[in-house]
């Protein structure tokens, strides 16, 4: 039975891992690697080959940015061109870019059962074109991998049949927990001169924090009274850096001098900053997961969250761009008052394997 699985972007990388070498286990499976390229750069993307011992893609579409809808295109077409010569009898995505809608759409269209991995998740914001992604990837998907249980509500209140929906657990927990130990090791902290313990960890990427310069100075106005504070580190994604620039706010980022701005770090380096944050302040959603297994607190700079799991069980909370809100939550965990949360269900690092025996059940006739 033959799997082609599709990444595109960052996020892609944790999660595609842990299921092919689940995969690799069945003597009867054979698997391909499609690289849609919507990620390129090479601190973005190729580091994580080698860092999670991915194999190298078989196919690397270098699709690279443009505007949702021409991306978006351009892969569908690239798609249509190579899945055929690939010959899957099931074609794997997972979770919620431009890269993942594009390959759903395209399998479904060619007559190959698709089956997607972080079935699901909903923030209810259509506004987020990762909210859209969702929707109609899970809409067109045969099989429906969740990783939560309100995952799973979700899609049946949309009238997703329940003999689609496989709850396997959070598979990006899967290779956390396998390359903790190698981050541990690494001279991430030694290298940027803090303790473990001793800073803030910030991320911000999203086009509503970052692309409207009010909302973008309010957020340099937060960082600015953190870093009075505590240190923080700031790997800035490469949009950021651009939009920094663009509104003339660099500089004035630069001059503080609590905040270290640094390129993007790889997988290893970056959950070696997690692990030993004192606390964390994002716009990601895999941080907000990654954060409540790691037992960090986490500040989430959104509206909402399509990951509700990690504010009900974990150590997220929910503040939007409301500095009152920040800074009280911030104050809270300086004085030791953190919200205390526990492991989700099936976030037990062998979500992966629960989802190779539903793929491999899937394609075993009878």
């Amino acid at each position: 039975m033959r799997f082609a699985h599709v990444v595109g972007a960052r996020p892609n990388f944790m999660k595609i891992a842990p299921i092919m070498s689940a995969l690799r286990e069945y003597a009867n499976v054979e698997q391909s690697l499609v690289h849609t390229g919507q990620h390129y750069d090479a601190k973005m993307s190729r580091v994580f080959f080698d860092e999670l011992r991915i194999p190298r893609p078989d196919i690397d579409l270098e699709i690279g940015s443009d505007r949702h809808g021409a991306q978006t295109g351009r892969m569908m077409i690239e798609l249509e061109r190579v899945l055929p010569e690939l010959r899957p009898d099931c074609v794997v995505v997972v979770g919620d870019v431009n890269s993942t809608l594009a390959a759903a759409l395209v399998a479904v269209k060619l007559g190959i059962p698709c089956a997607h991995v972080e079935a699901g998740l909903r923030s209810f914001d259509r506004s987020m074109p990762e909210e859209i992604n969702r929707i109609v990837t899970d809409r067109v998907a045969d099989v429906l991998l969740t990783p939560s249980a309100d995952a799973d509500h979700n899609l049946l209140e949309e009238g997703v049949p329940k003999a689609a929906i496989h709850r396997v657990g959070n598979v990006m927990i899967d290779t956390l927990l396998s390359h903790l130990e190698r981050a541990k090791r690494r001279t991430t902290l030694e290298d940027l001169g803090v303790e473990p313990g001793s800073c803030a960890l910030a991320t911000l990427h999203r086009p509503s924090n970052v692309d409207d310069p009010v909302a973008l100075e309010s957020l340099l106005d937060t960082l600015e009274w953190i870093q009075e504070r505590l240190p923080v580190i700031l790997p800035v994604h490469p949009r950021t850096r651009k939009r920094l620039e663009e509104f003339s706010l660099l500089e004035r980022t630069i001059a503080m001098p609590n905040l270290r701005l640094i390129e993007p770090l790889g997988y290893l380096d970056f959950l070696a900053l997690t692990a030993n944050a004192k606390l964390v302040l994002t716009d990601s959603g895999g941080l907000q997961e990654e954060t409540t297994v790691l037992g960090i607190p986490c500040l989430t700079i959104r509206a909402n969250t399509e990951r509700p799991v990690t504010v009900s069980v974990g150590t997220n909370i929910v503040v939007g761009s409301d500095q009152e809100a920040i800074r009280h939550n911030i104050e809270e965990i300086l004085e030791g008052r953190a919200k205390v949360g526990t492991i989700p269900d099936l976030w037990d690092g062998r979500a992966s394997e629960r989802a190779a025996r539903v793929l491999v059940d899937y394609l075993t006739p009878g």
